[in-house]
């Protein structure tokens, strides 16, 4: 029974700092905001700064692209497949439990993946931790929605997407600081402590609130999805995996293919026959929401995509270390986050169409731009293209989140938001496993046509290896036969080198095309001339 007592002083001290917190207190729904600003901060963080520790990752496990490309999806699967769910949750079981419990879920599965002895202990440590973050971001909104008056609602929520943004831009630096100064393990293991000072937070501050109007929950929808998401992208990646000899003709392969197109006719039938559906299909059958979307979706394949294969390329290619590297991505959210509210103002003086066309075109230019990297491509050339997204990005998200919301009924707005949500973060995923299928194709494709290009044989190839061995006699002390053998070494890993960044050149030609594709839909947006 003593062994109960510091657990039942920890309880009492929680209720009497939680009573501290007099919901009728101006003060405080600006103390919630900063506990739900914790959270937000942290599985945005998630998403952005394992990017710059992937080639880490991938050299501490010895694996290669198709498989260490699921630490990233199998996060923004996760959290995809939880935030039209987490809605649910939080008005059956009340909103502080569910932002309680799924920070718990985020702190423990960031504990795990720090602590991960192989990549597949390391990938199902990132669904807990897609998981846990699927929860914190819809839960964190609806609470702050509910604590902030109207007139002060759009403050509270200007001020929340602030920790959205800074993770955005300090995410990948502040990975790439850790990841050169100590180790991968400790971008994960840093939210612990942040978790469990926001769980205590979240204990203390927050008064628990449930709404009385509970709709039913769909089983069968979120099942079919939870199956169709999933096994459609593993096909997808398992179709150029170096494991599959049998590529796109495996059984396994086609069994995903097959399971994937069963589990989507389920998903889709049941949504349009239950009465209270995971997802409001009906909310499709207004037009600028439905092509908005396909915009949204467009968009996060070719966004998400690039947004995984720079860091590769600056370490794997140009050597960055990975500090270097998350620094490129420092401007993107800091001009995003100063174009977004002026993108915002101008928008509706004038037609919302046009800053979202013009982000469109200026984030495929950028991708266009990055279409010409080479092993001689300066970082001033690369930060241009990097500046252009910053102000795509900018031009684009909230005229774009405008329009799809802009003849859905109030009621809905919370489906509707969530939907959005849902629908970036599968084209996300899709463009990760898209990106990373063709990334490996063509490294093959060009590796195979340089490599026909080099005769052994020939007058060239016998010059050039004999002249990088004299530079390696002259500079590394090689000597004799070693020397000439290290020179055709050092010219194999040029053309090696050389083939893998045309892959990405490939890829960013891609993510151009579909982003340039994205900008079709929106000139069949149905705009009125004058809105007030």
């Amino acid at each position: 029974m003593s062994l109960l007592k510091p657990h039942r002083h920890f309880i009492d001290f929680i209720k009497a700092q939680n009573a501290t917190f007099d919901t009728a207190s101006p003060s405080y729904k600006w103390w919630l905001l900063a506990n739900i600003m914790i959270g937000t901060f942290m599985a945005v963080l998630d998403a952005t700064i394992v990017n710059v520790g992937l080639p880490k990752i991938m050299a501490s496990f010895g694996v290669g692209l198709d498989k260490i490309e699921w630490v990233i999806t199998a996060y923004m699967l996760a959290l995809a497949v939880m935030l039209p769910t987490s809605a649910w949750m939080a008005d059956r079981f009340g909103y502080k439990r569910i932002y309680f419990l799924g920070l718990a879920f985020f702190t423990f599965g960031s504990f795990l993946c720090g602590y991960s002895s192989t990549e597949d202990i390391l990938i199902f440590s990132r669904v807990i931790q897609g998981l846990g973050a699927g929860a914190l971001m819809p839960v964190g909104m609806g609470i702050i929605t509910r604590e902030f008056p109207r007139e002060q609602r759009a403050v509270a929520l200007g001020f929340w997407s602030i920790a959205s943004a800074a993770s955005v831009s300090f995410g990948p630096l502040i990975g790439g600081y850790l990841i050169d100064n100590f180790s991968w393990p400790l971008i994960f293991d840093v939210n612990v402590p942040i978790g469990i000072a926001g769980l205590l937070a979240t204990a203390i501050i927050q008064k628990e609130y449930r709404n009385p109007n509970i709709r039913s929950f769909d089983a069968v929808g979120f099942i079919s999805v939870s199956i169709f998401l999933p096994v459609l992208l593993y096909g997808l990646t398992e179709g150029t995996a170096m494991t599959n000899s049998a590529g796109w003709h495996s059984p396994v392969v086609l069994a995903c293919f097959g399971i994937s197109i069963i589990a989507f006719a389920v998903f889709i039938t049941t949504e349009l026959m239950v009465k209270e559906p995971l997802i409001d299909l009906s909310l499709f059958k207004n037009f600028n929401f439905a092509v908005s979307n396909l915009v949204i979706f467009i968009f996060g394949i070719g966004m998400f995509g690039s947004t995984f294969l720079l860091p590769i390329y600056l370490q794997n290619g140009l050597g960055y270390t990975a500090i270097q590297a998350g620094a490129i991505f420092l401007p993107v959210g800091i001009i995003q986050g100063i174009t977004a509210p002026l993108a915002g103002i101008f928008s509706n003086k004038i037609n919302l169409r046009l800053p979202i066309i013009a982000g469109a075109l200026l984030l495929a230019l950028s991708f266009y731009l990055n279409g010409f990297l080479s092993l001689f491509t300066e970082q001033s050339y690369i930060m241009t293209a990097m500046y252009m997204r910053g102000v795509a990005m900018g031009l684009m998200f909230s005229p774009l989140t405008a329009v799809a919301t802009l003849d859905v009924p109030i009621v809905k707005m919370g489906q509707a938001s969530g939907i959005i949500n849902v629908i970036r973060q599968v084209g996300g995923s899709f463009g990760v496993a898209l990106l990373s299928t063709m990334l490996t194709t063509r490294n093959i494709y060009h590796s195979q046509l340089y490599g026909e290009g080099l005769n052994p044989n020939s007058p060239v190839f016998r010059a050039t290896a004999a002249h990088l061995g004299d530079f390696l006699v002259r500079t590394a002390g090689s000597i004799g036969s070693m020397a000439t053998r290290q020179g055709q070494i050092l010219l194999m890993s040029n053309v090696s080198k050389q083939a893998f960044i045309q892959a990405v050149c490939d890829d960013f030609m891609l993510a151009a095309g579909i982003t340039l594709l994205s900008s079709v839909p929106l000139f069949f947006l149905r705009l009125k001339k004058k809105r007030s």
